[in-house]
């Protein structure tokens, strides 16, 4: 169904859905004339589907019956807010995207069992955010290795050699963000206690 078909569907069912809040509430067409200026017989062609609804119809009428605006139109749910995107599966790594728009900064949930059998630093533009679900997660960053435990963050520009994956220790899962023109990502974290 495109979406004018679905528009068109939505507009067919305002007459019917004026006809039942009208009579629920015991209103005559001549009633509802009064309360909202707008002519019997405008009314009558609104109801029976002969007239396209316009808000500047709708309002009045919402107003005289005391409903939401959405209650007259049947305005469609909102759609499922969850995210269904499909995982990437690269080197061992699942990587589940939760951006989807493309360019700018994007965001990952990564999973991965295992950790390379070779650490390899890559270069590349960019800035990354990394923070530890559970697990430890190695992260090699020029001559730095450092481990990074859950509940815990680091975060470098990309043109510093670097690499990351999980310990011997077992698998980790962790969000990455990854801004491609440099982006920085900032994280509050308190001071040590001393």
């Amino acid at each position: 169904m495109t979406d004018d078909e679905r528009i068109d569907d939505v507009l067919n069912e305002v007459g019917p859905r004026l006809r039942r809040i009208r009579r629920e509430r015991g209103a005559t067409l001549g009633d509802l004339s009064a309360s909202t200026g707008i002519s019997v017989s405008t009314l009558s062609r609104l109801e029976s589907g002969q007239r396209k609804p316009s808000l500047e119809l709708l309002l009045p009428i919402a107003r005289a019956h005391q409903v939401p605006l959405d209650e007259l139109v049947g305005a469609p749910p909102v759609a499922d807010p969850r995210v269904r995107a499909k995982p990437i599966v690269r080197h061992g790594r699942t990587m589940y995207p939760l951006t989807r728009q493309p360019g700018g900064l994007q965001a990952y949930k990564i999973v991965q069992e295992k950790a390379d059998a070779v650490v390899e630093q890559r270069v590349h533009e960019g800035y990354e955010w990394l923070y530890v679900l559970s697990g430890k997660l190695r992260l090699v960053l020029g001559e730095h290795d450092v481990v990074i435990g859950a509940g815990e963050a680091a975060e470098f520009d990309t043109r510093v050699p670097h690499w990351f994956g999980p310990t011997a220790d077992g698998p980790v899962e962790f969000l990455s963000l990854f801004g491609p023109q440099g982006e920085r990502m900032h994280v509050r974290a308190r001071p040590k206690a001393s």
